[in-house]
């Protein structure tokens, strides 16, 4: 079955123009003009994924976002933005998008996106348990490392006694360097295994999910546990 897309752009050309691509691409979409008619399209009929513009006259796509993930809806929402600023990213991350593509954009980065986003939402298959890597500990159904804990099936995950409030991208990419403590993963390595794509070099993605990871994760007066290795990537470790 084709995925569902519910596309809204208050820009009529960017709005025609990807829907006719997003089309082309086998993606059934249904395409819209503003916040009100996205929050009304969603509640009527849910989509597989949104793509949603971030400036929109009276409501606009951070405000949709704030809304459905009020409402428990956990869809995944891609963000069509024109702000560059970390800041403004990082505020889109805070609303609950997964993701953002900034404008000008070209249309395949954001099929790429899409097909990222669509996988890591697709139900899980139970598999058998895997082998024990090295560095976290696990025992039954947990992974921990680092004062960490983190339980992957029922998605929840703390630091000592206290319960980490993730989204979806944050509890993947804290799991997968749970998983490989002590190991400094790539850049490339965690796009790869976390979008299922590498957006490049200049991207500033990655960067700004581990500062708003780093956020939730580090308290006063303990260790950092989020190490940056320059030109590299990252590790987990205390200390």
């Amino acid at each position: 079955m084709p995925h569902t897309v519910l596309l809204a752009e208050d820009d009529r050309a960017i709005r025609n123009a990807l829907e006719r691509a997003l089309t082309l691409e086998g993606y059934l979409v249904t395409a819209v003009a503003d916040g009100v008619e996205a929050l009304a399209q969603a509640h009527r009929s849910r989509p597989d994924v949104l793509v949603l513009d971030v400036m929109m006259p009276g409501i606009d796509g951070l405000q949709v976002c704030r809304v459905l993930r009020a409402e428990g809806d956990r869809t995944p929402v891609l963000m069509l933005t024109a702000l560059v600023e970390t800041a403004d990213r990082i505020a889109g991350l805070d609303a609950g998008a997964d993701d953002y593509v900034v404008k000008p954009f070209d249309v395949e980065e954001v099929f790429a996106r899409l097909r990222a986003l669509l996988r890591r939402a697709a139900p899980v298959v139970p598999v058998p348990e895997p082998v024990e890597e090295a560095g976290p500990e696990t025992s039954g159904r947990f992974v921990e490392a680092a004062g960490l804990r983190m339980d992957p099936q029922a998605r929840r995950a703390w630091r000592g006694g206290r319960e980490l409030e993730l989204t979806r991208t944050e509890f993947e990419l804290l799991e997968l360097l749970i998983r490989h403590a002590g190991i400094v993963l790539d850049h490339s390595t965690i796009y790869d295994r976390i979008w299922g794509y590498d957006f490049g070099p200049g991207s500033k993605n990655l960067a700004v999910y581990v500062g708003y990871l780093r956020r939730k994760l580090d308290e006063p007066g303990a260790s950092q546990l989020i190490h940056t290795v320059r030109g590299v990537g990252y590790v987990l470790r205390e200390g």
